[in-house]
Formats: structure tokens, C-alpha cells, sequence
């Protein structure tokens, strides 16, 4: 019977990870599941963050995953390194996979980063970044509307557009050229951001590279998949599986996908 490779995130966002890694890994099944009930998690308390990541990973455990991908950047920041000396199992985070993408893009060791608020004020892409180049120099910016933008279908429109040029005003002044986008829902957005800052500064969707490190530890631990037979892609959400839907679908191009709803914390018991 095939092992799922899991993913969890506030949102819809963490499903940008989950197409790069489609693109890659064909044969591998999918288990993905978005807290959207409780999203966005950016403005909330760091231990509330942490609190709720172990829900999510508790749930995917129970359905014995092969590996764990935390595809939200706050709930990397707040949990990644207690869930990987906890599980058994090979467990990444989508911060170190983007700063390694980003300082192989830059030519002036200028790099921003737009993330939630949780993610800026964790400071955890600045040490990544730092910690692999001592020279880097880091704008931080929290673009705190973006997330609410792609949650709610919008991220097409002209209200998105607008959001977009106003939450990233402060970075034209600088002398960046390369931006991470720190939070997994902000590819949805990649286009207009990209309009927005010009063809001279590149933008980063950590999920290619997070895919790459996907592919190889799953490779390392002799965990591949080598045939798609008996593959069923599993969603589950805490929120509204209508929308939830329509952006998954809109996003991944998965036939019949199949969105399942459920309750965590509380109602569902004593997590971790």
C-alpha cells in the first residue's frame, strides 16, 4: 500500500509547494491539509503557531505518512525544528530551501523578503540567509493583506493588484534584486509582484526548490515511489471545502479531487 508524502499549512497556500513537487515526483501520493478555519496564522502568538502545527502533523501521522513537509513559513519558524526532533520520519520546512534559491539568484547580495507578520518578526529568514552568506543584506517586509487575498479567490483581480502595489511601495527604494516570497500563498500573487517590482529583480517561489529537497530525501531514505498505480490524492481543510476547492483546482488541474472537512483541536481532543 502506498505511504503518502503529507503537507500542511495555514491555507490554500502550501498547495504552491505541492504542484512543484507534482512536477517532479509524478508517482508520489498526496495527503495535504489546510487549517483555513484558523487562517491566516502570520498575526498570531508564536506558541498558538506551534500549538496548532502539531495538530495538523498529529492528524497526517495518524494516517501514516512517509514524510512531512511544513509548507507555511510561519508554522516553519514556530515548529519546524520541535517536529523534526520528534517524528521518525523525514520532516522540511520551506525557509531553508527559498534562502538557498534566493542567494543562488542574487548579484548584489541585496535580498528581500515578504512574509507574514510572524514570519518578519521571527527574523528566521534573515539567519538563513545569513548563515549561508555572511554578506547578504536583508529588507524584511510583512505584507499582512496578501494572505486574506488568496484565501477569499481573489488573487486574480484588480483589488489584488491594487494591494499589491500599495503593501510593496516601501522595497522600489531599495537596492534588491531578488525577492523570497516567505509565505507559500504569495506565488499565487507572483505575477503581479513581479509587474509590480520589473524585469530586474528576480522572484523566488520556494517551493521549486522545497520539491528538490522532497525528491532528494525521499531518495535518501529509499522512500520513492517508481509507479503512479494505486494513487489517491487525500485534501482535508478545516474550512470551507467549496473554496478551498475552487482554488485547488484552479491551481493543480487534479480531475475529480475530492476535498474532505474536519475539526481539529478542541473538538478533536489533546494533541501535542
Amino acid at each position: 500500500m502506498k505511504r503518502a508524502i503529507g503537507f500542511i499549512d495555514s491555507g490554500v497556500g502550501g498547495l504552491t509547494v505541492v504542484k512543484e513537487v507534482l512536477k517532479q515526483l509524478p508517482h508520489e501520493q498526496i495527503y495535504y491539509l489546510g487549517d483555513t478555519a484558523r487562517c491566516p496564522y502570520g498575526p498570531r502568538d508564536r506558541d498558538e503557531v506551534h500549538q496548532f502545527t502539531w495538530e495538523m502533523t498529529n492528524f497526517l501521522v495518524e494516517r501514516n505518512i512517509k514524510m512531512l513537509v511544513i509548507a507555511c513559513n510561519t508554522a516553519t519558524a514556530a515548529a519546524l525544528a520541535d517536529i523534526r526532533a520528534t517524528l521518525d520520519i523525514p520532516v522540511i520546512g520551506v525557509i531553508q530551501p527559498g534562502s538557498r534559491a534566493a542567494l543562488k539568484a542574487t548579484h548584489n547580495n541585496r535580498v528581500g523578503v515578504l512574509g507574514t507578520i510572524g514570519t518578519v518578526q521571527s527574523m528566521a529568514y534573515p539567519k538563513a540567509l545569513k548563515g549561508l552568506n555572511r554578506r547578504v543584506e536583508v529588507d524584511s517586509l510583512a505584507c499582512p493583506k496578501f494572505v486574506s487575498v488568496v484565501e477569499s479567490g481573489e488573487y486574480k483581480s484588480a483589488i489584488a493588484k491594487k494591494i499589491v502595489a500599495e503593501s510593496l511601495l516601501p522595497l522600489k527604494s531599495t537596492k534588491i534584486d531578488t525577492i523570497i516570497l516567505g509565505c507559500t500563498h504569495y506565488p499565487l500573487l507572483k505575477t503581479l509582484i513581479e509587474n509590480f517590482m520589473g524585469s530586474d529583480v528576480a522572484v523566488i517561489n520556494s517551493g521549486e526548490e522545497t520539491a528538490s529537497e522532497v525528491s532528494a530525501l525521499l531518495d535518501y531514505h529509499d522512500l520513492l515511489d517508481q509507479d503512479d498505480k494505486g494513487v489517491q490524492h487525500r485534501f482535508f481543510t478545516t474550512g470551507s471545502v467549496s473554496i478551498f476547492q475552487d482554488i485547488a483546482q484552479d491551481w493543480l488541474d487534479i480531475p475529480d479531487m475530492h476535498v474532505e472537512h474536519i475539526k481539529l483541536g478542541n473538538e478533536k481532543g489533546v494533541y501535542q
